[in-house]
């Protein structure tokens, strides 16, 4: 049965008196356990439908479904990582990342073991009574990710989560993301705009047209992970994603 499934997915924002359409008519369904990337050109309303998936913002138009219930309002499914980190400037590092479990009443002592863990796997040991001010965008963003991770949620939506990381931290924490997610096998959207990010890490990528968003297309990443950069099955849908988002970036300047 699959995990979500979104149905004629539609949405507009009120612009200067007039409608900015985002979303028209999205379509798709993410399986259990699946890992999906989700490609487009930058403000396509990729971060608006995280927004509606994590039920900030009720859709004009559409509906979703989740292990096959309708869902109509907020739900507490997800664990969802935004762009901006949203850390609280008031609480430690640790205070930050366990302000889910707090929230959820788990058992501390085992919640805190499990974050320091994770953030020394994600090069933050020693920084746990740290204040977000006193951190790199880099390290916030890592801060981010073990706050999404124990919340301990069986769907993350990661709204490019390595964004803020330099190219060699990036791949270090996309093999982390991998071992985790091999390990508990969470069903995972990821919106990148990373191509060799999606191939790297996804089973499945969709491709997403420019504003008002649809599917252009929808590429199986039929590769064995850890995946090889010079195999040259994954060279070919390299060039195949970035030349449809070539052809998706010249219709943004052409309608311009």
């Amino acid at each position: 049965m699959s995990k979500l499934h979104i149905r004629g997915l539609s949405h507009s924002f009120k612009k200067e008196q007039k409608r900015l359409n985002v979303i028209k008519n999205l379509d798709f369904i993410v399986d259990d356990g699946e890992f999906i990337a989700l490609l487009g050109p930058s403000g396509c309303g990729k971060s608006t439908l995280f927004n509606i998936i994590a039920g900030i913002i009720r859709p004009e138009c559409g509906a979703m479904f989740l292990n096959g219930e309708y869902v109509d309002t907020h739900t507490d499914a997800f664990g969802y990582m935004q762009q901006k980190d949203l850390l609280l400037p008031w609480r430690t590092v640790i205070k930050n990342v366990l302000i889910g479990p707090e929230i959820q009443k788990s058992p501390d002592s085992f919640v805190k073991s499990k974050a320091l863990s994770l953030l020394s796997q994600l090069g933050l040991e020693g920084f746990e009574n740290s204040y977000p001010n006193q951190l790199s965008g880099g390290m916030r963003q890592r801060v981010a990710l073990v706050r999404t991770l124990l919340c301990n949620k069986d769907f993350l939506l990661l709204d490019e989560p390595f964004g803020a990381l330099d190219a060699m931290t990036r791949s270090v924490m996309q093999s982390i993301l991998m071992d985790i997610w091999n390990k508990k096998k969470q069903t995972v959207l990821l919106i990148t705009h990373d191509v060799e990010e999606a191939l790297c890490l996804a089973d499945r990528i969709i491709v997403l047209t420019a504003r008002p968003t649809s599917i252009k297309s929808e590429i199986d990443v039929n590769l064995e992970r850890p995946r090889s950069t010079t195999d040259s099955y994954y060279i070919n849908l390299k060039k195949q994603v970035l030349d449809m988002l070539q052809l998706e970036l010249e219709s943004i300047f052409t309608m311009n």
